[in-house]
């Protein structure tokens, strides 16, 4: 905005004098009137005769206000919390969902923020909600709940474009809630249990194929050693005993039965 003070013609520059002959003849009573205190936070946006004064805010410190011709407004420069209400979205993929979220934003420019917006806050608070529907919506569901950060970062970039001639720089996008219908919920989690059921079946199937290959293994061991065998089969009837005490195991050796195999082949 281009500083017009020398755009005011005679008649303003009379004003602009009576202005200042009144603040000299009512000394120092009208200093209270005339000085203002702007905080560090703070920017004053001076009006001339219905005109901004300069290019750039005044503040922080003290500003000196003219009786009659000059009027300001300040503007926070503090970072300001904008709590999005849940909006329905339909994704892409055709779900209807409910999602709230919050924007942090701040005003770096206190003349744009004033002179090219009516209310600042309330038209970032509504393009805000406009947004979140708009980016949503060209989401699927399994991308909205996968990324969030990817899609915080699509809303703060529409917004930091939209709102630069408002002075606005938005700091901070999060989505704060996904809600889905229950009946959706409910088939997630039967299909999130079939696949893990999927996989237990996977796990079961490749602990039987190591077990078999181990028992193989461990077969044409014995069968190399007699002695091993017989061991392996003592070793089996004293697991047996311990868990059960009330078993009656009578062992018997396993050569005469190797005696009576060989009786009954040479018969």
């Amino acid at each position: 905005i281009a500083d017009r003070r020398e755009g005011i013609g005679v008649c303003g520059w009379i004003l602009i004098s009576l202005s200042f002959l009144l603040v000299l003849i009512t000394f120092p009573i009208s200093i209270w009137a005339c000085i203002k205190v702007i905080r560090e936070y703070e920017r004053a946006v001076v009006f001339r005769l219905g005109r901004i004064l300069s290019k750039k805010a005044k503040g922080p410190g003290l500003v000196l206000i003219l009786p009659c011709t000059d009027t300001f407004i300040k503007v926070d420069l503090r970072t300001v919390t904008c709590n999005i209400p849940p909006q329905e979205i339909l994704t892409k993929d055709a779900i209807t969902t409910q999602v709230d979220g919050v924007v942090y934003y701040r005003i770096h420019s206190a003349v744009s923020a004033v002179a090219n917006v009516t209310d600042v806050h309330l038209a970032t608070f509504l393009l805000a909600q406009t947004t979140l529907r708009n980016v949503l919506g060209t989401q699927s569901l399994a991308q909205l709940l996968a990324g969030r950060e990817e899609v915080a970062h699509s809303i703060q970039a529409v917004l930091n474009s939209a709102t630069e001639q408002w002075g606005i720089k938005v700091a901070r996008v999060e989505i704060k809630d996904v809600r889905i219908p229950v009946a959706m919920q409910r088939a997630m989690a039967a299909e999130a249990e079939a696949a893990r059921e999927a996989r237990a079946k996977i796990v079961a199937a490749e602990g039987e194929r190591n077990a078999s290959k181990a028992l193989k293994q461990a077969s044409v061991v014995l069968s190399e050693s007699l002695a091993g065998l017989q061991l392996r089969y003592l070793q089996t009837l004293t697991t047996l005993a311990a868990e059960n005490n009330s078993t009656i195991v009578f062992p018997l050796p396993i050569n005469m039965l190797e005696s009576f195999r060989q009786k009954n082949t040479g018969g």
